[in-house]
């Protein structure tokens, strides 16, 4: 009995001395947990890009005089050779010898320009004759199983940027032959002798090179212009491209042909296009945070159905996602799971309700997901969003 009555308070002694190391034990980390999964992944490069006419021309004066009003207005179709414009010539300054020679020099770099343009014309028609007999031979070829898939596209997409440049060429030949004109006309103005007296007051029509519809009236008041001064803008709103300012450090990833999807552009379905053209220089830009960014214009050509995209415009905005690489087998984890471990990636596996370090190889990311080349197997369970309470070893409780 007295050792009974002795037992009892060291008993209670050791209860609560246990309850207070309980207490004080370290309990486990709450934490989100994500399963590597295998199946199709996507690396794509994110960026705001806006449409723009493909190819558009300024108008301008041909010569000093008073523009009379325009009544022309921002998209109304216009015809090639229509009248655009009126100006009422004055009367000619004093020509000095070197404004003289300025004029005749502007005559001389318009007729050369429009001699480079027609080789240029028949330079690309000829690559196109030939990437049209080799798309003939490649498809031919792709029936009997000679080359891949690939191959054919490639030619595929060889015909139709050598086709949309021969479009261009054209465009730009007969904008050189109007600035022919527009030069002669400017070199006559001064050179007018005895004529001088008729020239000034006379009306001189202003004719649009292209047939399109007029973009934008740069002067649409009636006012006294100088000689090259813009007048107004024509395009062909049908003819559109995309592009996007990608930082270059991405643009080099991006291959030839590459696919893209377009959204919120005003509609729920995606718009498809196709990489036709990087170009070669870049260009700094700052950031909305203040930092210099070097970039490069990426130029997209529009896939989808004309009809679908019938109400985008001159520089609309669209959100591009540009397909840099893609499988339908890999090894994925999420990208919130990633953490750097010195010059490594790694990870903390769920494992038997700890936490364990697991450095990690990945071979691409995208932006929710990343393809593992080593380090982790289907199935297993990967902590999100690890936080310093997160360490190798420590107890862990899986979120419900």
């Amino acid at each position: 009995m007295k050792w009974t009555k002795r037992a009892f308070p060291l008993l209670a002694v050791l209860v609560i001395i246990g309850i207070f190391i309980w207490a004080f034990l370290p309990k486990p980390v709450t934490v989100q947990v994500a399963e590597v999964t295998q199946g199709a992944f996507q690396q794509i490069i994110e960026e705001d890009g806006k449409t723009r006419v493909r190819e558009r021309y300024i108008v301008s004066a041909p010569l000093t005089g008073k523009l009379q009003r325009i009544s022309l207005k921002a998209g109304d179709a216009i015809q090639q050779n229509q009248v655009v414009a009126l100006i009422v010539a004055s009367a000619p300054a004093l020509l000095d010898a070197r404004s003289e020679r300025e004029l005749k020099e502007r005559v001389g770099a318009a007729e050369a320009q429009k001699e480079q343009s027609t080789v240029t014309v028949a330079r690309i028609l000829a690559t196109l004759e030939k990437t049209k007999a080799d798309l003939k031979r490649a498809k031919q070829l792709a029936a009997n199983k000679f080359i891949s898939a690939a191959q054919l596209d490639q030619t595929e997409l060889d015909v139709k940027i050598n086709t949309r440049e021969l479009e261009a060429a054209k465009f730009a030949e007969q904008a050189a032959k109007h600035e022919v004109a527009v030069a002669r006309a400017a070199f006559q103005q001064f050179h007018c002798d005895a004529d001088c007296e008729k020239l000034s007051g006379r009306h001189w029509q202003i004719r649009s090179p292209v047939s399109g519809r007029v973009l934008k009236i740069v002067q649409e008041s009636e006012l006294v212009v100088p000689i090259g001064a813009p007048l107004l803008e024509i395009g062909n709103p049908a003819d559109l491209e995309v592009v996007a300012d990608i930082l270059s450090s991405d643009a080099v990833m991006i291959p030839p042909g590459a696919k893209v999807q377009m959204k919120g552009w005003g509609r729920s379905e995606p718009l498809l296009g196709q990489v036709r053209r990087i170009e070669p220089s870049a260009f700094t830009k700052v950031s909305a945070l203040g930092v210099e960014e070097q970039r490069v214009n990426v130029v997209i050509d529009l896939t989808s159905p004309p009809d679908q995209w019938l109400n985008l415009g001159d520089g609309f905005k669209v959100d591009t996602q540009i397909i840099v690489f893609s499988t339908d087998k890999a090894t994925k984890t999420p990208v919130s799971s990633l953490f750097r471990k010195g010059n490594q990636w790694a990870v903390f596996v769920a494992k038997n309700g700890r936490a364990e370090t697991r450095t990690v190889k990945i071979a691409r990311r995208s932006g929710l997901d990343a393809m593992v080349e080593s380090g982790l197997k289907v199935g297993e369970k990967v902590i999100l969003y690890p936080g310093d309470l997160v360490k190798d070893g420590i107890k862990i409780k899986p979120q419900e």
